[in-house]
């Protein structure tokens, strides 16, 4: 079976741990005491792994390529199945349906069959039990061999409003999956508790099966510049891929269809789109608290705590979301959490770089993290991976210390090269072309001091790269 995972979405409902540069389908949660700290991304690959005919294809941006290829080559390392796993870019980031189709005409372009089911997963949801999973798979799969096109709907067990709901009507004959009558947008929430009253409406998991010929058929019925352009070679349908319209699969195909098929999903699910949703599925303690990081909670109950470096301490606060990383902290009531995105939207309008950037950032060779800055100057800790190295590079506008803390470090300046050791220095000057690479079997963790005129993060230009980036 074929799998389209969508792993380029720049989600913020998790702000200030998922930002737009950094997204919650790569954060690492562990759920409880003994869970392994995979991120959402790599569980999701996990689960569909248990498939023994897996063949999965990563669908996302350019910019998380490192992202990607670390997680993936980090979970192949302990799984008994290593499924195939191709990671395919989009050109510019546009929305599910013309990613989906990305995704399929990628697979027929390497051989898939117009009759292949694809199971189009997001990369950032919680399903649970895995192995339960499986069985539900194998089942849309069969659906989706009669022409349907299958999706995933939950129970209700509230009004929520966060979800997309869809309305069945009736089980189909000789079968276990309905009929799906209509989906409906995200509703208000007097609508959501009619729909939960009605007791016919499903939460939208969007998670659906089809055939790649479903596909096609629907988009050239639906979405004509999508699905005639499956009669492109793959090359041209990239070229042609900045024109996709910015459409959902839901608007441009679910919607519209009438070959929907539904099948409940009984077992536990969640999109995590927002930290009510998160702390549903960690692990609490006897006052229903969650707790990640040093805290000390006193008459504190319902509350979600998340800390970073620093102590936490509640008192007498209930049902509380409490999120604190190095530059943010984030403190709302229960049940206000979809707004959120109003925060993000607000850093955005002010051009605020929360919205986008972690304190911490990381790169293909390790990751550097902001420890202050002011006019004129920048002062960074970089970690640099055993055996990576920065690129050949140059900066007109600033020079650098460096000052290694842990580790030894390979460097060149201008026509110079030297090792330097832990509690030793260097001096880059402006204009000089340098490079900085860790030759030993340990993380080479240094403090960089970085003083000019510009010390922004395009004054870089780039001679070599062993990544392949391009000069900003």
């Amino acid at each position: 079976m074929k799998f389209i995972v969508l792993a380029g979405g720049s989600g913020t409902r998790l702000w200030p741990l998922s930002r737009k540069n950094f997204p919650k389908q790569f954060l690492r949660f562990s759920l409880s005491k003994n869970n392994k700290s995979d991120s959402f991304f790599q569980k999701t690959l996990r689960r569909l792994a248990l498939h023994k005919e897996a063949e999965i294809f990563v669908i996302t941006s350019e910019k998380y390529k490192f992202y990607i290829r670390d997680q993936v080559e980090e979970i192949l390392k302990d799984l008994v199945h290593k499924p195939k796993i191709e990671v395919v870019f989009e050109p510019v980031q546009r929305n599910t349906a013309p990613a989906i189709c990305l995704g399929v005409k990628y697979a027929l372009e390497k051989g898939a069959s117009l009759n292949d089911v694809f199971m189009v997963c997001p990369s950032d949801h919680f399903i649970s039990p895995d192995e339960e999973f499986l069985s539900y798979i194998q089942k849309a799969e069969e659906v989706a061999r009669k022409g349907k096109i299958v999706t995933f709907g939950i129970k209700p067990n509230r009004p929520d409003t966060g979800f997309g709901y869809i309305k069945v009507n009736g089980l189909e004959e000789k079968g276990d999956f309905y009929l799906v009558e209509k989906f409906v947008e995200k509703p208000d929430e007097e609508t959501a508790k009619k729909y939960l009253n009605e007791g016919c409406y499903y939460w939208n998991s969007g998670i659906f099966a089809l055939t790649a010929l479903s596909l096609i058929e629907e988009m050239k019925k639906h979405i004509p510049l999508l699905g005639e352009s499956f009669e492109l070679s793959y090359g041209e349908f990239l070229e042609n891929f900045k024109n996709a319209p910015d459409i959902s699969i839901d608007y441009a195909v679910m919607e519209k269809t009438t070959k929907a098929a539904l099948i409940p999903l009984k077992i536990f699910w969640s999109d995590i789109g927002s930290w009510e949703s998160l702390y549903e599925i960690l692990e609490k303690d006897q006052r229903g608290n969650a707790i990640k990081g040093d805290s000390i909670n006193i008459n504190t109950k319902g509350t979600l705590v998340i800390g970073n470096k620093r102590l936490i301490s509640t008192l007498g606060i209930e049902d509380t979301i409490i999120v604190e990383t190095e530059d943010a902290l984030l403190v709302a009531k229960k049940g206000e959490c979809q707004k959120v995105k109003d925060i993000v939207n607000t850093l955005c309008e002010s051009c605020s770089s929360l919205s986008e950037d972690h304190v911490i950032s990381y790169r293909p060779w390790g990751s550097f993290t902001l420890l202050e800055r002011g006019d004129r100057y920048k002062i960074k800790r970089i970690t640099v991976n055993p055996g990576a190295s920065l690129s050949l590079q140059m900066h007109h506008h600033r020079s650098e210390h460096w000052i290694v803390v842990k580790g030894t470090a390979k460097v060149i300046i201008g026509e110079t090269e030297r090792f330097v050791h832990e509690n030793e220095s260097v001096y880059v000057p402006k204009s000089t072309i340098h490079r900085l690479e860790n030759p030993g079997k340990i993380p080479l963790e240094m403090i960089e001091v970085q003083v000019g005129e510009y010390v922004e993060e395009d004054d870089i230009r780039r001679f070599e790269d062993v990544y392949g980036r391009q000069d900003f």
